[in-house]
């Protein structure tokens, strides 16, 4: 006879929990208010929104290092306080975005909030646990909620992008499930650190070496859609190009960082086990997609298209850093994308203040390179600070993205992988054309006749958020080093 499980409040240890119920009850309170009285401003949903997340972001904070919960499948690790400290602090600075203007009528809809608070609740689950079940979970709760979150921009092209990126992720959906179901049926488990004492015992049996590099393939694919690796990432330019400018700043970090720590914790775990081949597959992957998504960038004539493929590149820059599978190494990601994060989203919120529904200098761009002509003569103040951007994403000392590239390739040199940073370097020095045409345009050109009409969306809560992304992106320069010791303090407690 089979005895009884005690289930006990202790063993359970629901403040694991805590974070994720806290994002789901703010989605689910937002919509009952929306059942009891309709029609009442955005303003108020925002407000709402943001409360929610800083307490979401308290609840994190109060988290204990290195403990389980929830039957053993939540694990709160310094990876995982550190990423969920990213997608809160990244959903913050992009909710009052939605205050910025009246002519974007999806942040009019007390179900976009909802809708937000869901999908942040879905990358939680994702970085919160190694239990391959609720990461897919997660995947799929965050995905779902952001197809809709892009479709709700209601233009033609929305609708593209919506589908198109519920088609890639259906299909990266189903690789992931398969890969898990391999790697079920190899060791019996779905707890990642299960599967690892696993094959530690059984790592030099070749049949089971050629089923596992099967599952790897299969988690590769689904995570390389979700990163938009290279030759997974075709999706991404015409997403981006459909979404919002403010939501394709949030969609080119956030999702990206908790996808980050899921292949993190998946392929962390064969390179541990002394399979080198899954690192370089990896860095093999990396190297094409920051190198040919650079290439793509360089021939681009849309400035939102030419971000995108920025936006890919940077990800294979961060792939590479996985690969070394370091202390040093995981702790430049997070630092990479902290940095990122604001400069990234600044600039695309720098995009949003010349949308308009006309495409009035191309006929297929919302954001060709001849609507930002002489923009210094026409919002000096704005020139400047997207030029400021320009910089800081090319890896121009001292802004804060240079200190991100610096320090991945620090990580590269002390894992003994040289020619790894060459590229790196390489590949800056090849992204920081593209980035420089923006600014030549600005400041270098003329003005298109009649622009100045189009340079309107210059909102009070838009000024904010475009200035706290300044400020970030200068003040990194000060604060760097004590971010780093921070980031490194929690990714060694968490034995990585």
């Amino acid at each position: 006879m089979l005895e009884p499980i005690n289930v006990t409040w202790d063993s359970l240890n629901l403040i694991t929990l805590a974070p994720m119920l806290i994002a789901i009850a703010g989605g689910l309170i937002i919509l009952t208010i929306d059942l009891l009285k309709e029609g009442l401003h955005k303003s108020l949903y925002v407000m709402l929104t943001v409360l929610v997340l800083f307490i979401d972001l308290g609840s994190v904070v109060g988290l204990n290092i290195n403990e389980r919960g929830f039957f053993d499948v939540m694990l709160i690790d310094g990876i995982s306080i550190v990423s969920q400290f990213l997608i809160i602090v990244g959903s913050i600075v992009f909710i009052p975005l939605a205050l910025s203007s009246k002519r974007f009528h999806e942040y009019s809809y007390p179900e976009f909030f909802a809708l937000f608070l869901f999908m942040v609740a879905g990358f939680q689950f994702m970085v919160a646990s190694d239990n391959l079940i609720l990461i897919f979970v997660g995947i799929e709760t965050a995905s779902l909620a952001l197809y809709t979150l892009i479709a709700l921009h209601n233009r033609s092209n929305s609708y593209e992008a919506a589908v198109k990126y519920f088609t890639m992720g259906a299909l990266a959906a189903g690789f992931f499930a398969m890969g898990s179901a391999m790697i079920y049926a190899l060791t019996g488990s779905i707890e990642i650190y299960k599967v690892a004492e696993v094959l530690a015992t059984r790592v030099n049996e070749t049949g089971l070496m050629i089923a596992i590099f099967g599952g790897f393939v299969l988690i590769m694919v689904a995570l390389a859609f979700k990163l938009s690796l290279y030759p997974f990432h075709t999706w991404a330019p015409d997403v981006y190009e459909g979404a919002s400018a403010a939501l394709v700043g949030y969609m080119s970090v956030v999702p990206k960082v908790a996808a980050l720590v899921v292949s993190m914790r998946i392929f962390g775990m064969y390179i541990d086990l002394g399979i080198e081949w899954v690192r370089w597959t990896i860095l093999v992957i990396a190297v094409l997609t920051m190198t040919l998504a650079n290439v793509m960038a360089l021939v681009q004539e849309d400035v939102k298209r030419m971000l995108a493929y920025s936006s890919i590149s940077h990800a294979g820059f961060i792939m590479a850093a996985l690969a070394l599978d370091t202390t040093e190494g995981n702790t430049s990601i997070f630092l990479y994308y902290a940095l990122f994060m604001f400069t990234n989203l600044g600039a695309f919120s720098m995009l949003w203040i010349s949308r308009h529904k006309m495409r009035r200098f191309n006929n297929r761009y919302d954001h060709p390179y001849e609507k930002f002509a002489g923009f210094i003569k026409i919002m000096p103040i704005g020139a400047v600070i997207m030029g400021l951007f320009m910089l800081s994403l090319a890896g121009v000392p001292p802004f804060s993205v240079f200190w991100g590239k610096i320090y991945v390739m620090q990580a590269a040199v002390n894992a003994g992988y040289i020619w790894l940073a060459v590229v790196m370097g390489l590949n800056s020095a090849i992204a920081a054309y593209y980035y420089l045409k923006l600014i030549v345009y600005m400041f270098l050109k003329d003005p298109v006749k009649d622009v100045d009409t189009i340079y309107y969306n210059i909102s009070r809560p838009l000024m904010v958020i475009i200035g706290f992304a300044t400020v970030a992106t200068i003040g990194a320069i000060f604060y760097v080093q004590p971010l780093i010791e921070r980031i490194y303090y929690l990714i060694s407690a968490s034995g990585y």
